[in-house]
């Protein structure tokens, strides 16, 4: 994630603290300094850090489980809000987003069964069950249930409040509303009778819902749930198109979507020559190709700009050009080139015939379209062959 700088490794998984996390502390630290001094404002440093802590903890819960089905875990990243763990598997899936106030875990790919979703979901919470459960038992008679649920009276001890804080990220990451612990818990239990995108899409709309009364409450009470709120929402929206998405990938073709107009750039063409096209088409990807046709890179607006700033405009496009950029017959499946467009993590994929002769493009946008296309056309019309020309 942009913006974050790397703290630490535990078993291969890198931590990440993003940036705005220090205004967070920064915050904690005078709203605690007007209270009660120095002293508050450093105990009030400790106590978030610890919770954060926690959270890490929450989100290694849900790497274990994710692990134990062979889904490997690149990286955890602290947000304000919580941290972002990102889930990564083999199996041929779109990327998901499992939100948990504390922290939001990402899957490049889904589990293959509901079962292995239910457990990977609930891992989290009940880490932090075992967190509270351990600081009542270190505490002993000296804490009750009306001491755990006044986290916010600083009055109340350190650990006692560490321990209400856990007990609360356990039953709000359990509400039964996607995308977060309980909405995985709920979709994998209508998974077993509906179908995965019927499943995701109820879910999603109970997210959405609650969405909306995070924002209302936060109107009046807490200003955080607002941005929970939005994030909710956007993160339920963005699940439920990648479950439309994985539902039709395996029978459309790359050639039932793909770009068949647009500008190509010849590997002899200049940085200038680039210029001129981007200024006279809406294109931001010129596809680089041979005198035979032959596919051999892209150019990127930004890539243009770098070349530009770095070495003028008499540099070759072929200098600057990404020549990462996968290949991709025809005839294949969207499910195919989108696992190629996430593992590749590129703007773009290009569409070649048998001859290996460029014949197409296929971008995030053009999958965009197609979904705004089927959203809009009757549940009875059949899905053909859509083409995007510029």
């Amino acid at each position: 994630m942009g913006w974050s700088f790397k703290i630490g490794t535990v078993g291969g998984t890198v931590i990440r603290v993003h940036i705005t996390f220090s205004l967070l502390l920064v915050w904690i630290w005078l709203a605690h300094y007007r209270v009660g001094g120095a002293p508050a404002a450093w105990e009030g440093i400790a106590f978030i850090l610890s919770v954060f802590a926690c959270v890490v903890l929450h989100e290694f819960g849900h790497i274990v489980a994710a692990r134990y089905f062979g889904i490997k875990t690149p990286d955890i990243t602290l947000l304000p809000i919580g941290g972002v763990a990102r889930l990564e598997r083999m199996p041929e899936e779109p990327h998901q987003e499992l939100l948990t106030i504390g922290g939001v875990a990402r899957l490049e790919r889904m589990p293959e069964e509901p079962h292995q979703e239910l457990l990977i979901a609930i891992a989290g919470p009940l880490v932090n069950l075992v967190i509270a459960g351990l600081i009542v038992l270190v505490l002993g008679a000296s804490v009750g249930v009306e001491q755990i649920i006044e986290v916010d009276d600083p009055k109340i001890g350190f650990l006692t409040r560490l321990a209400g804080v856990n007990i609360f990220l356990v039953f709000f990451n359990m509400i039964p509303a996607f995308p977060m612990d309980g909405g995985r818990v709920l979709r994998a239990a209508l998974a077993s009778r509906l179908t995965w995108s019927r499943a995701t899409q109820i879910a999603a709309m109970i997210g959405q819902g609650l969405a909306f009364v995070f924002g209302f409450i936060g109107l009046f009470y807490n200003p955080l749930l607002i941005f929970v709120g939005i994030f909710v929402y956007l993160a339920a929206a963005a699940e439920a198109q990648n479950a439309q998405i994985r539902e039709i990938s395996g029978s459309v073709l790359i050639s039932d979507v793909m770009i068949t107009k647009f500008a190509r750039l010849d590997r002899s063409a200049s940085i200038d020559e680039a210029i001129e096209m981007l200024l006279a088409t809406t294109q931001r990807e010129f596809p680089v190709v041979d005198s035979a046709g032959h596919f051999e890179g892209l150019l990127t607006r930004d890539d243009m700009i770098r070349g530009l700033k770095d070495k003028g405009p008499d540099m070759p496009v072929a200098s600057a050009m990404r020549v990462d950029i996968p290949k991709i017959h025809h005839r294949k499946s969207l499910e195919e080139s989108l696992r190629l467009m996430r593992q590749g993590n590129v703007p773009a994929i290009a569409v070649v015939d048998g001859a290996d002769h460029l014949i197409g493009l296929m971008t995030h946008e053009t999958i965009g379209e197609m979904m705004m296309v089927r959203a809009a056309v009757s549940d009875g019309f059949r899905f053909g062959r859509l083409r995007r020309h510029q």
